[in-house]
């Protein structure tokens, strides 16, 4: 087991808990978002935080105002995560958002060309409201679906896909919504082997 810290930070007016393990000096952030139901507490919990430092990696998982231990505040989310990864001097970090993270993930991406080191979007919502947009991601894209998926459906991993220049998707068959629970070795699998692509 690697060692896991909990931390605080103040950004954009908000008290923002987090999660973090490996090093943070020398070593590439991946910054992990969260669904409606689950908070930085899940990657814990899954090992995700564990699988990512052992592989070399400094992953933070963080809590969304309103969520987990981090306490409701005004900024959007937007600007939270910019402020976050400024005031963390973070270069080039790997943002992973599922379902609602992925559309928090997905919309930040668009918003902030040049900052991302690389995304990934799983069962994310917000597909079709920014699919116009889609084309503008200039960044590697790993998309992970499960194919049973009851709340962002299959056919938007295919409009990503589509839209997305050099996107690469791995589905996994069977799985719900949150796949990454259903298949979590599955899922750390398909992760690690796209961010030793990088």
């Amino acid at each position: 087991m690697m060692q896991i810290s909990s931390k605080k930070i103040n950004v954009a007016s908000c008290c923002l808990h987090c999660l973090q393990a490996g090093n943070e000096y020398n070593s590439t952030t991946i910054l992990l978002l969260h669904g409606m139901k689950f908070n930085a507490t899940t990657w814990k919990d899954l090992g995700t935080l564990d699988t990512l430092a052992g592989a070399g990696y400094h992953p933070v998982a963080i809590d969304m105002p309103g969520f987990g231990a981090s306490p409701q505040c005004d900024a959007t989310p937007d600007k939270v995560l910019s402020e976050f990864i400024a005031q963390g001097e973070v270069n080039k970090p790997i943002l992973i958002g599922p379902s609602m993270g992925g559309r928090i993930a997905l919309e930040y991406a668009l918003n902030h060309p040049g900052i991302l080191g690389g995304l990934i979007l799983v069962g994310a919502v917000g597909v079709a409201e920014n699919k116009d947009r889609l084309a503008e991601l200039n960044l590697p894209v790993l998309i992970l679906w499960g194919s049973e998926d009851q709340i962002s459906p299959l056919e938007n991993s295919e409009t990503l896909l589509s839209a997305v220049d050099g996107a690469q998707r791995v589905v996994f068959n069977g799985a719900p919504h949150p796949c990454y629970l259903d298949q979590p070795d599955a899922w750390h699998r398909a992760v690690l082997d796209f961010l030793n692509s990088l």
